[in-house]
């Protein structure tokens, strides 16, 4: 996966050498195959990029994506749910302008 980072990654090899080795070492813990495969995890990290609106983040990511043989339909499953567990957030604080309770 070395050779697979993202850019910003990538630049720490030459402003932080250091630093880069502690990222890159979490890097390839958090994104090599485990218990969940390659293709689930790029997809959970674009659907996170998506909430924390990324564009460039998600637009590479689904390019990985469609590399490894995932089809633009499961992308746009996985995208609706990160729609949903935002559209969620905001219906559960929305609540609170009705609830007669202070907690």
């Amino acid at each position: 996966m070395r050779d697979s980072y993202p850019k910003f990654i990538q630049d720490l090899k030459k402003s932080d050498p250091k630093f880069f080795e502690q990222i890159a070492e979490i890097f390839e813990l958090a994104m090599a195959p485990g218990e969940l495969d390659s293709k689930t995890k790029i997809l959970i990290a674009m659907t996170l990029d998506a909430l924390s609106g990324a564009k460039e983040g998600v637009r590479l990511l689904s390019k990985v994506a469609r590399h490894m043989g995932v089809s633009d339909n499961q992308i746009a499953e996985a995208l609706r749910i990160a729609y949903l567990v935002a559209g969620n957030t905001v219906l559960a604080a929305s609540n609170a302008a009705f609830s007669e309770s202070d907690d």
